[in-house]
Parts: C-alpha cells; sequence; structure tokens
C-alpha cells in the first residue's frame, strides 16, 4: 500500500543520492497565469527515473542484490537503473528493443551496466525479461507498475509542494503511469482539491486509450518526438491504472507539431534543453488544452536526454 508515510521515508532513504532539483518561475508562460517549471532534467542522470529506480533497488534484500538486476528500458529508466546500480554497487543488464535510438544505449553503457538489444519492441523486450527473471530467480525493476518505484517517483510531488504551496495545478507528462501514480498521491493526500493533470502524445497514448477503454490495452507503438512516453501500460497492470483512474482529473494529447513547438519554447524562452515528453507539459498550458488549468501551475519538465541530432533539426525546423 502507497502511503505519505512511506513517500516521505523513500524521501529521506534517496536523497543523499539525487538532486533536489530547481522549480523556475516562467514568464513566457505566465501572461495570465503563475506558472512554474519543476526542472527533472537537471536529475543526475537527466530524468526523473533515477528516483524510483533508487527507491526499488534500496528496497532489495541482501542476496537480491547481491544476484544483480535487470530491466527493461527505453532509455531514461535504464540509466536510472544503472547509475543506482553504480552508486549502491550492484550488477546490473539493461534490455532494450531496437527501436531505441543509439545515443540512449550508449548513455546507459556508459554508466556501468550491461546492454542487451531484443525485440522490436518495448513489449516483446519486456516479454524477454519477464521470462529471464523467472528462469534465473533475478529481480526485474519494472519501470513504473511497481510500488517502490511509484513512491520513489511521488518524491517529487513532495518537492514541488515544498517549493510552491500555493500551486493549484500540476501537469505531468504521462506514459505507463509511474510518475503520475505517485506525484498525484503525495500531492492529494495532503491537498486534494489540487488539480492533477496528465499529458501525453497523439501517437500510441497507452494509459490514455485504457482509460478510454475503462480497462488496460495493447497500443501500437509508434515513432514520436516524444519516444519515453511509448509502450504499452501492460494487460496485467497492477497498480498504475487503477490510481491514475482514481486521482488525475484531466487527461490531455499533444501533436507531434505542438511537441517540437514545446521543445523549442523550452530552450528559446526558458533556457533549458527538454526531450519531447518534458516538453509536452508546457504545451498544455500555452494551448489551454485542460479546462481544469487554475492560477498556480506547476510544469514536470521531466528530462532532458534528448538526441544532439534531433534536437538541432527541431530548433531549426519548429515554428513558434
Amino acid at each position: 500500500m502507497i502511503t505519505l508515510e512511506k513517500i516521505k521515508d523513500a524521501h529521506k532513504k534517496i536523497l543523499p543520492f539525487v538532486n533536489y532539483t530547481p522549480l523556475v518561475h516562467s514568464e513566457y508562460l505566465s501572461n495570465y497565469s503563475n506558472v512554474k517549471l519543476k526542472l527533472e532534467n537537471f536529475q543526475i542522470t537527466g530524468s526523473f527515473k533515477l528516483r524510483g529506480a533508487l527507491n526499488k533497488l534500496l528496497s532489495l534484500s541482501k542476496s537480491e542484490k547481491e544476484k544483480g538486476v535487470i530491466a527493461v528500458s527505453t532509455g531514461n529508466h535504464g540509466k536510472g537503473v544503472a547509475y543506482a546500480s553504480k552508486v549502491l554497487g550492484i550488477k546490473s543488464t539493461i534490455y532494450m528493443s531496437s527501436m531505441v535510438p543509439q545515443y540512449r544505449r550508449k548513455a546507459i553503457e556508459n554508466l556501468g551496466a550491461k546492454v542487451e538489444i531484443v525485440g522490436q519492441n518495448s513489449d516483446e523486450a519486456d516479454l524477454f525479461a519477464k521470462n529471464l527473471a523467472n528462469e534465473k530467480n533475478i529481480s526485474l525493476i519494472h519501470p513504473f507498475d511497481d510500488e517502490d518505484i511509484i513512491i520513489g517517483q511521488g518524491t517529487v510531488g513532495l518537492e514541488m509542494l515544498e517549493q510552491f504551496p500555493d500551486a493549484d495545478t500540476i501537469i505531468i507528462p504521462t506514459s505507463g503511469g509511474g510518475l503520475v501514480s505517485g506525484i498525484a498521491q503525495a500531492i492529494k493526500l495532503q491537498k486534494p482539491k489540487i488539480k492533477i493533470i496528465s499529458v501525453s502524445m497523439e501517437r500510441g497514448p497507452s494509459m490514455y486509450d485504457s482509460l478510454k477503454k475503462g480497462v488496460p490495452v495493447d497500443v501500437e507503438e509508434l515513432e514520436t518526438l516524444a519516444d519515453c512516453l511509448g509502450g504499452s501500460i501492460g494487460l496485467d497492470n497492477k497498480f498504475t491504472f487503477n490510481i491514475v483512474k482514481e486521482y488525475v482529473d484531466d487527461f490531455v494529447l499533444v501533436s507531434e507539431e505542438k511537441i517540437a513547438e514545446g521543445i523549442k519554447i523550452n530552450f528559446l524562452e526558458h533556457k533549458i534543453v527538454s526531450e519531447g515528453a518534458a516538453a509536452t507539459s508546457i504545451m498544455v498550458v500555452k494551448e489551454k488544452l485542460s479546462s481544469h488549468i487554475g492560477k498556480n501551475i506547476i510544469c514536470l519538465i521531466c528530462g532532458g536526454n534528448i538526441d544532439a541530432q534531433l534536437f538541432n533539426k527541431v530548433l531549426s525546423s519548429a515554428n513558434t
């Protein structure tokens, strides 16, 4: 069971290994409201994923740590597990599909983890890793549908309220739902009236489609600028689907064109580098995509791990 106390305890445990990331004002987005940006792109591994990975690895038994861990990742989760394993002295192997860009693979290898490419998409890589974990009896670190992961990600929400106690709206990029599940509970267990808005891309939004259907569904994984948001939530989803259904007030989608625009706005106006997934949150405010948007808003910039060539291409082509 996920509780506020568990999230607070997790924050104390992981704080020696993570950055307490800054919250900055966005003058560009604050014409009619007060908009802040929570910069998880300034996290040690470039995204929020390190928080959940650390909390999960710290919760393992001594024997589980000695066996090592495995994970499936499109990039940021793998970096989180690799770095957490490194600082805690645990051996790790990260499995990735052939869809994952080469630069993400190299970034994980540079942190000391072994990387293996299996399958054509995240679901195929996930099935391989599940079978291996069962055969070898080793810990598979799930990217989102795990209570310890969710609790770790919830520490972002604690910091948000400490930094901006007057917040009335939190906008969170959403894929499998581990991040928004943790933050939403950290926020609403303290201030239930705060609105939580999830945002994803139009191309293959698994959680969005699942909520529309009322049950977890598979979606085709398509190429998108917000590649970190791709992949299924899992037909056997245990936690995040129900948490999102209960705690999230609205769920909106952003087009590829607007994601590109958001990347450019973040660089030119906010002076930060953000990956496609992280650009979705600011576009909810700019395009007024939700009726739940209030006056004191936090947009989560969930990560900054974007390929340099893609980043340059977006900057030269996106219109603002």
